[in-house]
């Protein structure tokens, strides 16, 4: 009986976190190719994974199998830390699937990228996730401005979002 109680509290829970209030559809043309290599995280929403870390940043790198090798570096409280995990491509380009922690795979949207591929909005399945990526630690006003009012029109709080420090 317990057992049943435990079950349905984490059920239940899960299906509340999958909940999504914002739109998180990915971007119509991606190419994989041109979205790989170095991203600095310019702010990020906060979660347990991250919190804390400094001067972060994502490496991808495409497999020979087809999948991208991920490596999150940063520093907390000056110390470096790494994070290495697997990004599996889906039939949409722009949906990857992502873990760092063995057989647990996360959506890893990619909402908005500029033309150029120098900055992108990434989101995941629900709403309590959001980075926003540059290919350098520094992004002008302009740029700023366009990733956030890209993010508030999907419907995320970007008052929530923290500011990464990358020196």
């Amino acid at each position: 009986m317990k057992i049943t109680a435990i079950f349905t509290a984490l059920r239940a829970l899960l299906l509340r976190r999958g909940e999504c209030t914002v739109d998180n559809a990915v971007v119509g043309a991606f190419d994989v190719n041109r979205f790989l290599g170095s991203w600095y995280e310019i702010a990020r929403f906060d979660h347990i994974f991250e919190r804390g870390q400094q001067q972060t940043r994502a490496q991808y790198v495409l497999r020979a199998d087809g999948g991208i090798d991920v490596v999150n570096t940063g520093v907390k409280n000056g110390a470096p830390k790494t994070a290495k995990g697997l990004a599996r491509r889906t039939d949409t380009p722009a949906l990857l699937r992502v873990s760092f922690f063995g057989p647990f795979y996360s959506d890893y949207r990619v909402l908005w990228l500029d033309a150029d591929y120098q900055h992108a909005l990434i989101g995941s399945s629900g709403d309590h996730y959001l980075w926003l990526l540059a290919r350098t630690p520094k992004i002008t006003a302009e740029a700023k401005n366009a990733l956030l009012a890209e993010a508030r029109r999907r419907g995320y709080d970007t008052e929530k979002l923290i500011w990464v420090t990358q020196e």
